[in-house]
């Protein structure tokens, strides 16, 4: 059992405030989801989270033009520079003041930083500069606005900066102090906030828009005067006369919806507005053309971004956590994200570990797919919030349980609910388990002692198994004998033997209330965890106690805000909510309602590895000493509701209702979300597992980079020695060495190389390491490769010796078995049209036994054998004298050539 487990994505959480911000080359979408970053990669549907996490929530963030430097600020303006490509943290800074944008130039020279009310240009670190004491410099500071700025925006040589504010003005900015006098321009007259300013694609016109929805157009221009006859010469402009004046003026006519965010794509002049209802539109300028009008919801668009072709708009809103990519020109969603609402109750890993399935309070079931990180589909079906999901063995029906009275099957193929599953009276399910052959489910429930077991053919309750004398707390089956564990407040374990004659069962006594229940996967012992903070393990068949492990000193408990005592003396957390087994038994993942995950050895009874879920302060329990700076007598300050003092009408205005999020106290109408994990388990395929937090659904696994491989170690791996080994006739070192090398044509020459007799041989002693690079490999080379039949036996080859390994890990080869379809695909629709075509040829040349009309007997069709009855015993023959790669298909007597020697002219003719 491996205990590497490091931190490789974050799922169920696609953004939750801030600016979101496409990729230069508009192929990857970076979208802060509260304390960390995630990037989704349009064009290959993956994504990954940034393993670096702020201390609070992000405010903002940007990424340079050339795609190399990302920095992100959070709500304290502590900022982090990270380099985007090796995903490596270069440099901490804190900017003491609360961010509201961040903007870097175009040229990647300097970036642009609104904090207060006050604009501030550092210079970007660079490489090559000379060493100094500090990364960050800040290069200068303007003051000019009277209330926080808004929004920032570069021109496209990087000379001005337009900044909008509060005050209702924006201004712009000079970079140079020489274009000082021409860049020192207030431009007022909106109403409302103005919301964001840009330039046009020529820098002659200024667009400035205002959060009562009003768009005016400025451009540079003389004061009218009553001599317009006379023209002045170009030489002799007088620039006193010229000004910044409002040309046009529009209004978007939205009703109560007020604009949230804007953004302007200069090249195609579209201007994209979301509003506070949810609708967007898009408008052609200077013409004001709206070209599109559409709503993504009813919470308002909190961050609007178009990628550089503008074909691609993203959109986010914190309300609901969605995200949402769209193409305007066809008017169709290249993304369409949302996490969960509210907090997550359960998950569980698909049997072969390529999905995850998240049930949360907000009534709804996500499918997710590990290995893009994307949700797949939603179940909205149940009417409050689902409280345990689990699959059954094959993982094409999911079954869920919910606090509504019902147990719901879904089929995951047409994506559907199939069957639904209630008691005798209405009671609300807490904890569920299923049957490994899929025929029973078993529901518990908090209200009820007893059991409920269902037939899941027939949709019919089939018995009550009863015994406990009090609610059923966690339900469990065996995966190898079908043995059900239950555990209840009663402080007894039971195990039901749901197939056999008799219901006689003893309870184990474990002395304290029972939280969590995990079954050994070979079914022989049962781990629980107790509220006394205690792991204790269960040999089923003896009912005896083999093991116990103290987990009181491993938990990371924080201290909450309103807590009047400290965390070292707190019980609230000083005990595990969730454990599971890994797949050998041999250790069990463990959580609960704290800030640590610990994975712990089973034989030993020892702590393996602790991870910490979050360091985000915003949320509850991840501090384990306060601030005493604010703390007062009536506790502290951080618990005082200061929104009456925003300026903004909506932010002042709560709409949120007592208890209608989960945690703390019901009354309250406000909730600071506290740190905890309601649900572990391991993947099927024990590289992950998975917990559900606060933040999202937590994805650790062990790197696969760090797999140990002997030629990571030798200096001597060089093109040379490549091609020298390969000359000595070891393939696979050739092989291995040409893909840690990397280059691409000393890998086609070493793969070409490899006899076919060697290939079977080659194939089953590859590393699993480098399987998906080989297929990666040949399925793109095969496209443009003549050799059909030689890359045909390669793909069998791998497949006969690495089919198991495969299926396992069915996420890690999703693209290179893509890349093999799609040349499988090609080639069998190229050879049956050149078949169809070439019918009467192939029927007229068997005829004649493998002479050509019109040339002398003694000629042979090339690859056609003068042994008739042999040639029938093989299915596709190879001529390895032939570096053209002669590939011939099965006919009655002869081949059939696909190209033809370049020295025989008449072969050529044929097809």
């Amino acid at each position: 059992m491996k205990s590497d487990f490091k931190f490789s994505n974050l799922l169920g959480t696609v953004y939750r405030q801030g600016n979101i911000v496409f990729s230069q080359d508009g192929k990857q979408l970076l979208s802060p989801v509260g304390n960390r970053v995630s990037v989704f990669d349009l064009i290959n549907n993956k994504s990954f989270t940034f393993e670096y996490e702020h201390r609070k929530n992000i405010a903002t963030l940007d990424m340079n033009k050339q795609g190399t430097l990302l920095l992100s600020v959070d709500e304290d303006g502590r900022a982090i520079l990270v380099n985007f490509k090796s995903r490596n943290v270069l440099h901490h800074f804190n900017f003491k003041e609360k961010c509201y944008s961040i903007k870097f130039s175009p040229d990647g020279k300097l970036f642009a930083l609104a904090t207060g009310r006050f604009l501030q240009i550092w210079k970007t670190p660079e490489v090559n500069q000379d060493r100094q004491f500090a990364p960050f410099v800040r290069y200068r500071v303007h003051a000019g606005h009277f209330q926080d700025l808004l929004s920032l925006t570069w021109s496209s040589d990087s000379r001005f900066i337009i900044s909008t504010s509060k005050d209702m003005t924006a201004k712009i900015w000079s970079i140079d102090s020489d274009e000082k006098d021409l860049a020192s321009t207030t431009f007022a007259g909106h109403k409302d906030y103005v919301m964001g300013a840009f330039f046009s694609g020529d820098q002659e016109n200024i667009y400035t828009v205002s959060k009562d929805g009003a768009l005016f157009v400025w451009e540079y221009s003389a004061k009218p005067t009553e001599d317009e006859d006379e023209e002045e010469d170009e030489e002799d402009i007088d620039l006193s006369k010229y000004s910044w004046r409002i040309a046009k003026k529009h209004f978007f006519y939205m009703g109560q919806a007020k604009v949230k965010c804007v953004t302007f794509h200069a090249s195609s002049n579209m201007l994209v507005v979301g509003f506070t209802n949810g609708e967007f539109r898009l408008y052609e300028l200077p013409d004001f053309v709206m070209i599109q009008q559409l709503s993504m919801g009813q919470n308002p668009i909190n961050s609007v971004t178009i990628n550089q072709s503008g074909e691609w708009l993203a959109f986010g809103s914190s309300k609901l956590g969605q995200l949402l990519v769209y193409e305007w020109q066809s008017e169709s969603y290249i993304l369409k994200q949302q996490g969960h609402f509210d907090a997550t109750n359960s998950l569980t890993y698909s049997p072969d570990g390529s999905r995850v399935v998240t049930a949360a309070e907000d009534g709804k079931i996500k499918v997710w797919d590990v290995a893009s990180g994307f949700c797949l589909a939603t179940f909205s079906e149940h009417t409050s919030s689902v409280t345990q999901v689990r699959f059954a063995k094959k993982g094409q029906v999911l079954f869920s349980s919910s606090i509504d009275g019902t147990v719901r099957a879904w089929d995951l193929i047409r994506y559907r609910n199939f069957r639904v599953f209630t008691a005798a009276e209405r009671i609300s399910f807490n904890s569920l388990a299923v049957d490994p052959s899929g025929e029973v489910v078993c529901a518990g429930s908090l209200d009820s002692f007893d059991i409920h077991v269902w037939s899941v053919q027939t949709g019919q309750l089939l018995d009550t198994l009863s015994g406990h004398e009090g609610p059923i707390s966690a339900l469990a089956f065996s995966i190898e004998n079908s043995v059900l564990a239950s555990a209840s407040w009663d402080k007894t374990v039971r195990i039901w033997s749901i197939f056999g004659r008799s219901q006689q069962v003893e309870p184990i006594e474990v002395y304290s209330d029972v939280l969590a229940l995990a079954v050994r996967p070979d079914g022989k012992q049962v781990a629980v965890s107790t509220l006394k903070g205690q792991i204790s393990m269960f040999d089923i068949e003896d009912a005896k106690q083999v093991g116990n492990i103290d987990c009181r000193r491993d938990i990371i408990s924080g201290r909450n805000l309103e807590d009047r005592f400290t965390a070292k003396n707190s019980e609230r957390s000083k005990f595990f909510t969730t454990i599971n087994y890994s797949f050998d038994g041999l250790a069990i993942v463990a959580a609960g309602n704290n800030n640590s995950i610990c994975l712990y050895d089973v034989p030993n009874e020892v702590l393996l590895k602790r991870f910490v879920v979050s360091k985000n302060m915003t949320l509850n329990g991840t501090l384990e000493f306060l601030n005493s700076n604010k703390m007062t007598e009536a506790g502290s300050l951080d618990l005082v509701d200061d929104d009456g003092e925003n300026s903004d009408l909506e932010d002042r205005i709560d709409n949120t209702l007592p208890g209608s999020r989960r945690g703390g106290d019901l009354s309250t109408r406000k909730l600071r979300p506290e740190v905890r994990v309601t649900a572990v388990e391991f993947s099927p395929t024990a590289a992950a597992f998975a917990a559900a937090s606060t933040e999202g659904l937590l994805i650790y696994s062990v790197d696969n980079s760090v797999v140990f491989d002997p030629f990571d170690l030798d200096v001597d791996v060089t093109p040379q020695s490549t091609l020298e080994v390969l000359a000595e006739k070891e393939y696979l070192n050739a092989l291995v060495m040409s893909f840690r090398l990397n280059e691409e044509y000393l890998i086609n020459k070493v793969y070409e190389t490899i006899p076919l007799t060697e290939i079977p041989l080659v194939a089953n002693s590859l590393p699993v390491v480098y399987l998906p690079r080989l297929l990666l490999f040949i399925g793109n080379f095969s496209l443009e490769s003549q050799h059909i039949e030689f890359n045909l036996i390669w793909i069998k080859a791998i497949l006969s010796a690495h089919g198991s390994y495969m299926n396992l890990h069915k996420h890690i080869f999703a693209t290179p078995m893509r890349a093999i379809q799609r040349f499988i695909g090609r080639i069998a629709k190229e050879v049956v049209s050149l078949g169809t075509e070439n019918k009467y040829t192939y029927k007229f040349l068997t005829s004649t036994d493998g002479t050509v009309a019109g040339e002398d007997e003694d000629v042979l069709l090339e690859g056609a054998s003068e042994d008739d009855e042999e040639q029938d015993d093989e299915d596709i023959n190879v001529d390895s004298d032939d570096e053209t790669g002669w590939v011939g298909f099965e006919g009655k007597d002869n081949k059939l050539p696909l190209e033809a020697n370049n020295d025989d002219s008449s072969d050529e003719e044929l097809i």
